[in-house]
């Protein structure tokens, strides 16, 4: 059973999957490694004691125009 549950124009969406929680962020960006959103406190809200917060970073490049960069980090 996937939920998800918040999606926005910023890239972002949220995904509730077998008790824990997924955090995508989708970026077009001219350096990688931006946009993890650690220091955003996305997965603010999402933390409990015994729920996975993982945080899926997917970074497409403005010239190749294609994926250029794949970070993630549970927390």
């Amino acid at each position: 059973d996937v939920r998800a549950e918040e999606s926005t124009a910023r890239g972002r969406l949220t995904v509730l999957y077998d008790g824990g929680v997924y955090l995508f962020e989708f970026k077009v960006a001219d350096r990688k490694g931006r946009a993890l959103g650690r220091e955003r406190g996305y997965a603010d809200k999402y933390r409990r004691p015994g729920v996975p917060v993982h945080l899926i970073c997917i970074e497409f490049g403005r010239e190749e125009r294609n994926i250029v960069g794949f970070e993630f980090e549970t927390v």
